[in-house]
């Protein structure tokens, strides 16, 4: 911490202050929890159970390893992954056992051999160009001596296709085993194709004022039980909290500028060696303009030349326009302050083109399907070429068409690139004419149709680059402040009020749940959220957390709500709605009971008698009523002109008759209809075991102790 470093300047008096406020940290900053159960490493027991099988943290950490390494994930996205997929894994394994399902080399090949990752590495390709997989092997063979870094990553790697590719064998013999029949095929026919006409009279929910309905809690709790899929909820922590950001002040970025401007002009110093006054040279003046910046600067020399729109946007102009040799500034960009100096400019420097190549056999890195000859292919390409010049606006779409390079599925577009990026001819085409210039080009690759699109200037500068951050004292004002808030914390258990009285602003997080991570405007709060849900943790607990950036977060707990059924307050939204509608809906019917006819019910109630046409099974809308699949229901149970009782619905109480059925023909064959259902249930069937082996299985999740 930048205290200590400057602790040694303190005068008595302030060292004594500083150490106080220290102790009183560290003392109080698990608020009414103790520091040692906060920190305590977990025991090592497993990081979750599936049907009494351990997950073992070791093997979880390695992978969560792989995972960051391997697909560039982070913190919680990773960690999230691997239980997923160990989850998918343990629960499937013994489906997979039952029915002997188990991968051979063959299996683990045509994985391989559809992974873009291995299938175009050209070490495992042969002669015709198509991945074999002893080329593969003989690599693993040789890591397993040479890398046994590597060939321990590849392990799990392995581990991974296996299960994928046990997954895929199992999906096909559930999907083989999924069929519908003649029968199946037939009803789904009927309920596509039967119609009826209703009339029908709507008495809506919204006719009776919810004034004239009383609830007591009791009536939406019973509700509540009946219905506990719809009210589950999480266990969630809301909190209240106050940030001390540790921002460099207005003198800390003067001091920064100050030693940038310091580097605008030579200066002369003593050499005690050579006893003689040297002259040192500055950004204008410097010979070896890498040297000199790559010594004075936290950012390397990058000899990359930039457009206008890679430079920072409030400065764009003026560093553009800069002469050759001429300076500028210091100005902010992102987190560093920098001066810069004009090296060079390019004129059209930056090209943006697109191309069709035309491919043929014996061309560099050409597909094995192609198997035109090179004067066929220029004979197409010229072809094609005329074809463009005739339509520019088709360049695009003749490249979706008839493209063999890999930007053929963006319209043959290459974006910008700079000189030195293509190969000699194609660079030299692009870049010695207009935009607008269409012409034909031969490279290793093939023939390509070129178009140039658009040309813009690019700059090279040297900058110097200081990252703006807070000094010492800075950051020990921001401690001593997060510390002394703390301390009175202690004192009156309400940060609302002192952080009020402190001119602090309050800000609020609600909702928090057990494996968040993040939080509105706060990253990699992991410690935050598992004190959270530590034992310790109650209403008005409080802590202080370090953030990432610099600074201190000092939270309070205001509320919290274990896992179970939502409470009625929690659950009002939507529980007492529906509440409400079926007391409307007792009401409703018990003032019209007596009444048979639909012409009757619509006078006593105000409303009139509607119509819906062609109603099906497969669609629960109601012309005038909207989605009331209980409506449709009753009407397909009705004989012609019966009278329905009261239903009730989604949007009010009805009463029906039924003025027409129309009953489809019988067909010969019934097999599109069976197909239309076996595609969807087929597509999702192991999604569908898997997900109903999880919920009969018992799981035990302790990710939350771990990371």
């Amino acid at each position: 911490m930048a205290i200590l470093g400057k602790i040694r300047d303190l005068g008595p008096a302030a060292l004594i202050t500083v150490i106080g406020l220290a102790l009183f940290a560290f003392v109080f900053s698990t608020g009414s929890g103790s520091i040692t159960d906060i920190f305590d490493e977990p025991n090592q027991s497993p990081i979750g159970l599936v049907n009494d099988e351990e997950i073992s943290i070791e093997e979880f950490r390695d992978q969560v390893d792989f995972f960051e390494r391997t697909y560039n994930l982070s913190g919680m996205s990773a960690v999230n992954n691997v239980w997923n997929q160990t989850l998918r894994t343990l629960i499937l394994k013994n489906q997979f056992e039952l029915s002997g399902v188990d991968s051979s080399k063959d299996h683990i090949e045509f994985i391989l051999s559809q992974n873009p990752s291995f299938n175009s590495d050209p070490r495992f390709l042969n002669d015709a160009g198509i991945f074999e997989i002893d080329k593969f092997i003989d690599l693993i063979v040789e890591l397993k001596t040479t890398s046994p870094e590597s060939y321990e990553q590849w392990q799990k790697q392995e581990l991974i296709f296996q299960n994928q590719s046990n997954e895929k064998i199992y999906s096909d013999l559930i999907k083989s085993g999924v069929n519908f029949s003649f029968k199946d095929g037939e009803f789904e026919y009927f309920l596509q194709n039967d119609r009826v006409d209703i009339d029908y009279v709507q008495i809506p929910y919204n006719s009776i004022p919810d004034s004239l309905i009383k609830l007591k809690n009791s009536d939406v709790e019973k509700y509540i039980k009946s219905n506990q899929d719809d009210f589950k909820v999480e266990a969630t922590r809301n909190i209240e909290y106050v940030l001390f950001d540790e921002n460099p002040s207005l003198e800390d970025e003067n001091a920064t500028k100050k030693i940038l401007q310091s580097l605008l002009s030579e200066k002369k110093e003593y050499n005690d060696v050579s006893k003689l006054e040297e002259t040192y040279p500055s950004l204008t003046t410097a010979t070896n303009i890498s040297e000199f910046v790559n010594e004075n600067s936290e950012i390397r020399f990058d000899s990359i030349y930039k457009p206008k729109g890679a430079l920072p946007n409030d400065d764009a102009n003026i560093l553009f326009n800069l002469n050759k040799n001429q300076t500028y500034g210091p100005y902010l960009d992102g987190d560093y302050f920098k001066i810069s100096r004009m090296l060079d400019k390019k004129i059209g420097g930056n090209v943006r083109a697109s191309h069709i190549l035309i491919a043929y056999d014996g061309s560099r890195d050409s597909s094995p399907q192609i198997t035109r000859s090179k004067s066929d292919a220029k004979k197409e390409a010229n072809r094609i070429l005329k074809l463009a010049k005739k339509n520019p606006d088709s360049f695009s779409s003749l490249a979706f068409e008839f493209s063999d390079g890999p930007s053929k599925s963006n319209g043959g577009d290459l974006g910008f690139f700079q000189e030195g990026n293509m190969v000699k001819p194609f660079n030299d085409f692009v870049f010695s004419r207009r935009v607008g210039t269409m012409g034909l080009v031969e490279t290793d690759f093939g023939f390509h149709v070129i178009n140039v699109v658009a040309k813009e200037d690019v700059v090279l500068l040297a900058s110097i680059a200081i990252k703006n951050i807070p000094s010492d004292n800075t950051s020990d004002k921001t401690f001593n402040l997060a510390t002394k808030f703390e301390i009175n914390l202690s004192k009156n258990q309400n940060l609302n009020a002192l952080a009020k009285e402190n001119n602090y602003e309050v800000k609020l997080a609600s909702g928090i749940k057990i494996l968040d991570d993040n939080l509105p405007g706060l990253t990699n709060q992991r410690r935050l959220v598992q004190w959270l849900f530590s034992d310790e943790a109650k209403v008005e607990s409080y802590k202080r957390f370090d953030l990432t950036n610099g600074g201190y977060l000092i939270a309070q707990i205001t509320s919290m709500k274990n896992e179970g059924l939502s409470s009625v307050q929690d659950a009002s939204f939507t529980a007492v709605p529906k509440v409400r509608n079926q007391k409307k809906a007792q009401m409703i019917i018990k003032e019209n009971k007596t009444i048979k006819s639909l012409s009757d019910l619509a006078s006593k109630n105000n409303t009139e008698i509607k119509k819906a046409l062609a109603l099906n099974q497969k669609n629960a809308t109601i012309s005038g009523a909207g989605r009331e699949p209980l409506l449709v229901g009753y009407a397909f149970g009705l004989e012609l002109n019966e009278i329905s009782d009261f239903i009730i619905g989604e949007n009010g109480v009805y009463k029906l008759i039924v003025t027409k059925r129309e009953k489809s023909s019988k067909l010969e064959n019934y097999k599109p209809y069976a197909n239309q259902l076996l595609v969807p249930a087929r597509a999702n069937v192991i999604n569908g075991v898997f997900q109903s082996a999880k919920e009969s299985a018992v799981i035990t999740d302790n990710r939350f102790k771990f990371y």
